[in-house]
């Protein structure tokens, strides 16, 4: 467990290494998949890009929001706090949102069908996800709940999690259960010629996530009522993905009925 992994005498973020290397082994997985099935890899690069651009930001702005007590606001011009404001602090659920948002936007500038692209790549998403959450562990944000049991860790003085404590192993467990939602909806993919992949993905992990967040023990939860920030967006992304399921079926089922 390492905030920072020296190679040849440069320090390098563990989080940031770690999304790194799963963007660079999707993009390997899209490119397979792109010369399978015959699609236009430069639009794919064009959605990408976007994306990329729209998860930073979701991500940071949801951070912002969570964490609206915790930051200095008087400091915010002073170059140094701004910087380390900027590298660390990110909230996956923003970077989803941004990321799908700036993908449809690119879609409608760039005359690219985007919805074809992301029901057919969005089980690279929990892919890329389990790496950051690896980072994570490796870090020790985003730590879990004091624990006993099998499979507890303890975290070091320099890490970002409780030294000295034994904690619940979330971090991995939530990598491994990406991996999983994964492979699930790659297998009804390209088995069953699965549609609802995008709405697959949102139901199961928004259940997933909703369930982890009560053995996260981080405090930077953001907590309204009976539940904490990610579990309300959990909520709504899942009332979301049954509406759009709703609607897509009724509307199969007119177009059959007048054909």
């Amino acid at each position: 467990m390492h905030l920072y992994l020296n190679f040849f005498g440069i320090n390098i973020p563990s989080y940031g290494f770690m999304i790194t290397t799963g963007v660079i082994v999707a993009n390997v997985i899209a490119y397979v998949v792109l010369k399978y099935t015959k699609q236009d890899i430069n639009d794919f690069i064009i959605l990408e890009s976007y994306c990329i651009l729209g998860a930073f930001i979701g991500a940071k702005i949801f951070y912002f929001i969570v964490s609206c007590n915790d930051i200095d606001w008087k400091q915010i011009i002073n170059p140094v706090y701004f910087n380390e404001l900027m590298q660390s602090g990110f909230v996956f659920y923003g970077g989803l949102i941004g990321g799908l948002v700036f993908i449809y936007a690119a879609g409608k500038i760039h005359n690219i069908i985007s919805e074809e692209y992301v029901r057919k790549f969005i089980f690279l998403i929990p892919v890329i996800h389990s790496f950051g959450r690896v980072g994570c562990f490796m870090a020790g944000c985003c730590y879990g709940i004091p624990y006993n049991g099998f499979g507890a860790i303890i975290f070091p003085e320099n890490s970002f999690a409780l030294p000295g404590v034994k904690l619940f192993p979330v971090q991995l467990l939530e990598a491994g259960l990406l991996l999983a939602i994964s492979f699930t909806i790659l297998i009804l993919q390209w088995k069953k010629n699965w549609y609802y992949t995008i709405e697959t993905y949102l139901i199961i992990y928004g259940i997933v996530r909703f369930i982890l967040e009560y053995v996260r023990y981080d405090e930077m939860r953001g907590v309204y009522g009976w539940f904490s920030t990610s579990q309300w967006i959990s909520i709504g992304i899942e009332l979301y993905a049954m509406i759009s399921v709703y609607i897509k079926l009724k509307r199969r089922c007119v177009a059959v009925d007048n054909s």
